[in-house]
């Protein structure tokens, strides 16, 4: 009997900062999604290929759940219903500290999708914490697959985590080559690793009007120049990010080059320059050219 393989697409839904990026690049091994304290840090969807066992998981990293009125946000929380709507399995993350409202409106949202309800941050709590929570999500469990605990901090419940998954994907030959870890092409790791940068290194209003363009790249085998335009909204910001002296960009530019070496493996030359792109998040047309395609 030939050997059966299974492919399938899985959304990683929450709310902002329930820890969707973290726990995407520890089920990956390797670092590919942006990673903020900050909520609503991711902006688009980000797809991430995992190979494990006999299946190919296509993991797609969304914005987090929320209800705001700028354009940015309607932008954001469109892309995690299309994910919803197009997956083949949804995993649904709770922080254990979270109230189960959460969960409760995501039910609303995803109307009877499949999924399997993530327990998140279980480090943070004592047992008997944890089995209380888990008892709380009990009244749901004609509505979730599977309930399963984890702690990225910890590395507990990967594997677990990985089998609940694949039980539920479809017998179907693989999307993609099985070498490839994402389907993103390599201006867009770049551009979220800088945003990640500028987020950590900054205030939380700043970040929010904040975006990066990658104008160009030029690549050797040893060395990569990276050339980037980071956009805000008003002059007082640009201000705010160049710092006294230069100060705060270097230190962007700083840390940006580094997450980017370590994602590469190379060295990297990176060019930050600052422009002002006033009301962008309020414009439909500017966010397109910035890459937000409606």
């Amino acid at each position: 009997m030939p050997h059966t393989t299974k492919a399938g697409y899985v959304a990683l839904i929450g709310r902002p900062n329930a820890g969707k990026s973290t726990l995407l690049n520890w089920l990956l091994g390797e670092k590919i999604a942006m990673v903020s304290h900050k909520a609503q840090a991711t902006r688009k969807r980000l797809y991430a290929i995992v190979m494990y066992k006999n299946a190919q998981i296509i993991f797609i990293d969304t914005p987090g759940l929320h209800e705001k009125e700028r354009l940015l946000n309607k932008f954001m929380l469109e892309e995690a219903l299309k994910a919803i709507g197009d997956c083949d399995l949804i995993l649904f993350l709770a922080p254990v500290t979270d109230p189960i409202t959460h969960y409760e409106k995501f039910l609303q949202l995803a109307k009877n999708r499949p999924h399997i309800l993530v327990l998140t941050k279980i480090d943070t709590v004592s047992n008997e914490e944890l089995l209380k929570k888990i008892a709380e999500y009990q009244k749901y469990q004609d509505k979730f697959l599977e309930l399963v605990p984890v702690s990225v901090k910890k590395n507990i419940g990967k594997e677990e985590l990985l089998d609940a998954i694949i039980q539920y994907l479809p017998e179907h030959p693989y999307y993609y080559d099985p070498e490839l870890l994402t389907t993103e092409n390599i201006r867009d790791i770049y551009k979220e690793l800088i945003r990640e940068a500028i987020f950590e290194n900054l205030s939380d209003e700043i970040p929010y009007e904040t975006d990066v363009i990658i104008e160009k790249i030029e690549e050797t085998p040893t060395m990569d120049k990276v050339y980037a335009m980071i956009v805000v909204e008003k002059p007082s910001q640009k201000g705010i990010i160049i710092g006294k002296g230069g100060e705060t960009i270097k230190r962007i530019g700083k840390d940006a080059r580094k997450l980017l070496e370590e994602f590469s493996g190379k060295k990297i030359f990176l060019h930050l320059f600052v422009v002002v792109k006033k009301g962008w998040t309020k414009s439909k047309k500017e966010m397109e050219k910035i890459g937000y395609i409606f």
